[in-house]
């Protein structure tokens, strides 16, 4: 950081299995992706190239060369698996995969039907071979899903080999995790996080009141995803305290009771 500042918590570095911030790239180009490590690589885990773009953005290799120099990971959407899998290509995914160098995958079912246990088989298979993320939840509006079933869902998927499971939010944040005004279905979140660890998932949460809201309830070591590249820096501000949403999360009491302002301050 510019300054030395005293109650700034602590953020582990990269590579990290906490904490990590998740960037989707639409499409961006090879100079705003040289911009964007400028300013944001550091602050930046794995960068997913959004639902189909890959198949007609140019310059793909390019970028993710731009990524991985900056020590990020990237790797294709969810929804570029479904596209390969319900055409019956699989094994082409694969290849195609770890023809442009990656590592790192994800595997998800929000716009297809996959039966639970063939999604597991695949995820155990493709893991040998590659980092998994695997993404739970639908991202039609209409779909309901039970805690119980999220819960055994993302259990079996990470018994199955996922790193971290995503917890489906679409880049709008208007379903699955949420409600559709963006409000977290806290019920829901609380019991996930009573069977599944936090730090084993990735809550996708691309507006500035959902990452608030994660960041107070998990900390600021939380993980966070479909940020939009120019939300990255202004996400970690949040993380440590640097903004008026989370400005006294690390502060003292002392200082919070001396300076906070209250109903009556505005009263005066």
């Amino acid at each position: 950081m510019n300054f030395n500042l005293k109650h700034i918590p602590s953020r582990p570095q990269k590579p990290r299995e906490s904490g990590c911030t998740m960037m989707m790239d639409k499409g961006l180009s090879i100079r705003e992706a040289e911009d964007f490590v400028e300013t944001s690589g550091e602050y930046t885990d794995v960068v997913k190239f959004g639902f189909g773009t890959a198949v007609v953005s140019k310059n793909i290799k390019e970028k993710i060369k731009i990524y991985q120099d900056a020590g990020i990971r990237p790797y294709f959407g969810g929804t570029l698996f479904e596209i390969f899998f319900v055409r019956n290509q699989i094994s082409q995914f694969q290849k195609m995969v770890d023809s442009f160098g990656l590592d790192l995958l994800e595997v998800s079912d929000g716009s297809i039907v996959v039966p639970h246990d063939e999604k597991c088989k695949i995820i155990h298979k493709l893991s040998k071979n590659f980092t998994v993320l695997s993404e739970v939840g639908s991202k039609e509006e209409g779909i309901l899903i039970s805690p119980s079933k999220w819960v055994k869902m993302m259990t079996n998927e990470l018994d199955a080999g996922s790193w971290k499971v995503i917890a489906e939010g679409r880049e709008s944040g208007s379903v699955g995790i949420f409600r559709p005004n963006g409000t977290p279905h806290s019920i829901l979140i609380n019991k996930i996080i009573s069977k599944v660890k936090p730090e084993q998932i990735l809550w996708e949460a691309p507006a500035k009141k959902q990452q608030v809201w994660f960041i107070n309830l998990f900390g600021e070591n939380v993980n966070l995803g479909n940020i939009a590249p120019n939300e990255v820096l202004p996400l970690e501000t949040l993380r440590l305290g640097l903004r008026g949403d989370t400005f006294f999360n690390y502060l003292p009491d002392s200082i919070i009771n001396e300076r906070k302002p209250t109903l009556e301050d505005t009263k005066k």
